[in-house]
C-alpha cells in the first residue's frame, strides 16, 4: 500500500510540474510596447545589447534591424506563417518555411551558417537574428549597392531576395510596397527615438553589466 501511495504521489508530482511549467509559459511578460524604441530596451535590455553589437560589426542601423523585426513577428519569437486552409475551414500546410523573429527560410537562413560559421545559430534567439539583420543587409549592399540607411529599399531586397529585387519583382507587388513604406516609416520612428535614448542606453552602468 504504501508503494502504490508513493507512485500516486510521484504521477500527481509530475502533472503539477507540467501545470505550472504551462502557467509560467501562458503568463510570462508580454513587452508592453513595441512601438518605442527605448522604452522596448528599457524592458529588454539585452536585446539593446544584441542590437549595438550588430550595428559595430556590420554598420547596420539599429533602427533597420528593430523595423524589419517588428515587420515580420511583432517581435515574437517563434513565429510562423499562418497554415492555408483547404476549402477555408481545414488547417493545411504553411505558406513557407519562414520562423522567428525575422521570419527567414530555411535556405536564407543555411546560408548565413554556412557563410559565418554559426552551425547552432537559431532563428528564436534575439542575438543571433539581429546578427543576421547585419549580415544581411551588409550583402545587400555589397550586391546591390543599397545604402544600409535606405531602409524602403533593404526592406524589399530583404523580403523579395536579391535575385527578386535586381528584376524589380516589388513593382506587381502594391501591397509589399506599402509594407516596405511602413517599415521606413517605423524605421525612422525608431532612429528619431533611440537620439533622445542611446547616450543612456550606451553608459557602462547600464549597457556593460548584461
Amino acid at each position: 500500500m504504501l508503494i502504490r501511495f508513493f507512485m500516486h504521489l510521484e504521477k500527481l508530482l509530475i502533472a503539477l510540474s507540467i501545470i505550472l511549467i504551462f502557467v509560467v509559459a501562458c503568463t510570462s511578460k508580454k513587452l508592453t510596447n513595441t512601438a518605442d524604441s527605448c522604452i522596448l530596451f528599457n524592458e529588454k535590455k539585452n536585446w539593446y545589447k544584441a542590437t549595438k553589437k550588430s550595428y559595430d560589426k556590420w554598420n547596420v542601423p539599429i533602427a533597420l534591424q528593430l523595423a524589419i523585426i517588428n515587420q515580420e513577428s511583432s517581435f515574437k519569437q517563434f513565429a510562423k506563417p499562418e497554415r492555408k486552409k483547404l476549402f477555408g475551414i481545414i488547417p493545411s500546410s504553411r505558406p513557407s518555411s519562414a520562423f522567428g523573429y525575422a521570419q527567414v527560410i530555411n535556405p536564407t537562413w543555411d546560408w548565413y551558417k554556412l557563410k559565418n560559421g554559426k552551425n547552432n545559430a537559431s532563428r528564436a534567439n534575439f542575438s543571433d537574428v539581429t546578427d543576421f539583420i547585419g549580415w544581411y543587409s551588409d550583402q545587400t549592399t555589397k550586391i546591390l549597392e543599397i545604402p544600409k540607411n535606405d531602409f524602403y529599399n533593404q526592406y524589399l531586397a530583404y523580403h523579395e531576395g536579391h535575385g527578386g529585387w535586381k528584376k524589380k519583382s516589388f513593382k506587381s507587388k502594391k501591397w509589399l510596397i506599402n509594407v516596405a513604406k511602413n517599415v521606413e516609416s517605423t524605421g525612422n520612428k525608431y532612429n528619431n527615438q533611440l537620439k533622445q535614448c542611446e547616450s543612456e542606453l550606451n553608459k557602462k552602468g547600464f549597457f556593460g553589466i548584461f
